[in-house]
C-alpha cells in the first residue's frame, strides 16, 4: 500500500503520543499534535480533519500496514496503547520478512569493503543481529556465484572513488603478453564487470581520437593519484558503448557482423529463455526441432568463447569466417582429445 508523506508523519506522531501515558491524549488533543507536526515539517498549516484522525487510527489498529496496534479508548474519551511497551517502530518482524532480510544481508556483505556501501556498513551490522535473535541461523537460499580468491578486488574501492571524484590515475600494469610491467597516466570512466571478472575502462591520455581502453583488475599492480592532470570529460555512456558486445572487447565496426546460428532441440529453449544478445531474433523453428537464431553483434573472443561453450548443440551458418575460424579450433580440440 502506497502512503503519502503526510500520512507517515501522522502515524509516527500518533504513536509517540499514544507510548506517553504522562498524559491522557483526547481525539482533540491527537489532531493538535498531527497539526503541528506537520506544520514543523511542511512549514505551513496543514489542516488535519477529526475523520482523517479517525482513519489513522483505524489503519494503525489494522494489519494492513502490519502494525496491528492496540489502540484502546478508557473513560469513554481518552486514547493509549493497551500495551505500554507497544511501538510501530518496534513491531516484529514476519518470518517472510526474516527470510529477505537474511538474503539481503548476505548480498550486501559481499561489499563490505566497497565505500559505495560504506554507509550501509552499520545497519548491516544492526540486520543483521536483529534476523539472529530473532530466528535460528539457517543455510542462504539465494546462492550467488563468487570467488573469493578473485585478484584485483581490492582496486574496486580505489577506483570508484576517482571515477565519481573524476580524477585521473597513476596506474602499473602488466598484461599476460607483456614481459615487464609499465606506468601510464589513465582517465577512468567507468567499472564493467563480466563472467565474474572486473575491468577498468577508460582513455590513456586526453586525445579526443585515442580509443577506449579496458584493463583487467587483476593485471593492476598499483595505483596512484595525479591530481595535477586534468581529467577529461568525455560523458562515457556504457550502455551506449557495449550495446553491440558480448563481453568486454569493443571491436569496430568491420568486426560488427550478422550471426545465424543453428541451435539443437534440446538447447533451444535455454537460448530463448536467456538470449545470446538483446539483437537475437528466431528466424525459422526446423522440423527436426532446432532452431535458426539471428543476432548482431562484434565478433570478438568472448563471443566465440560462448559458442565454443555449448559443444556439438550449436552450429554457427553465418558468417563464413567465423564458421571456418571455429571449425579450425574445433580440429586441434579433437585432436587433442584423439591423443593417445
Amino acid at each position: 500500500m502506497a502512503l503519502n508523506k503526510n500520512a507517515l508523519i501522522r502515524y509516527k506522531t500518533l504513536d509517540k503520543c499514544l507510548q506517553n501515558n504522562n498524559r491522557q491524549w483526547t481525539l482533540d488533543d491527537l489532531i493538535e499534535a498531527c497539526s503541528d507536526a506537520l506544520y514543523e515539517y511542511e512549514g505551513r498549516d496543514i489542516n488535519v480533519s477529526k475523520r482523517t484522525v479517525q482513519l489513522d487510527i483505524q489503519m494503525m489498529r489494522s494489519d494492513k500496514l502490519g502494525y496491528n496496534a492496540p489502540i484502546e479508548v478508557y473513560d469513554k474519551k481518552y486514547y493509549r496503547y493497551e500495551d505500554e511497551d507497544y511501538s510501530i517502530t518496534d513491531i516484529p518482524l514476519t518470518e517472510n520478512d526474516m527470510n529477505v532480510l537474511s538474503e539481503t544481508v548476505e548480498m550486501l556483505k559481499q561489499f563490505k569493503d566497497f565505500s559505495l556501501f560504506s554507509e550501509l556498513g552499520g545497519i548491516i551490522q544492526r540486520l543483521e543481529d536483529k534476523v539472529y535473535t530473532e530466528k535460528t541461523h539457517q543455510s542462504s537460499i539465494i546462492h550467488l556465484d563468487k570467488n573469493e580468491k578473485l585478484k584485483g578486488l581490492e582496486h574496486l574501492d580505489t577506483l570508484y572513488q576517482a571515477i565519481l571524484k573524476k580524477i585521473v590515475l597513476k596506474i602499473t600494469y602488466q598484461s599476460f603478453k607483456a614481459r615487464n610491467a609499465s606506468e601510464f597516466v589513465f582517465h577512468p570512466f567507468i567499472l564493467k564487470e563480466f563472467n565474474n571478472r572486473w575491468f577498468l575502462v577508460g582513455k590513456p591520455n586526453a586525445k579526443k581520437k585515442q580509443p577506449i581502453v579496458t584493463l583487467a583488475l587483476d593485471r593492476i599492480i598499483s595505483i596512484d593519484y595525479d591530481t595535477l592532470i586534468p581529467y577529461i570529460e568525455e560523458n562515457f555512456n556504457g550502455d551506449e558503448y557495449y550495446k553491440n558486445t558480448i563481453g568486454v572487447s569493443v571491436l569496430n565496426d568491420e568486426q560488427l557482423q550478422e550471426i545465424i546460428l543453428k541451435i539443437d532441440r534440446n538447447n533451444t529453449p535455454y537460448v530463448i529463455t536467456k538470449p545470446f544478445h538483446h539483437s537475437q531474433e528466431i528466424v525459422e523453428k526446423l522440423e527436426d526441432g532446432s532452431t535458426i537464431f539471428k543476432l548482431r553483434v562484434h565478433l570478438n573472443l568472448e563471443f566465440e568463447r560462448m559458442i565454443l561453450g555449448f559443444g556439438e548443440t550449436i552450429e554457427v551458418i553465418e558468417p563464413k569466417q567465423l564458421r571456418k575460424r571455429l571449425r579450425k579450433k574445433l580440429e586441434k580440440t579433437y585432436r587433442l582429445y584423439n591423443e593417445v
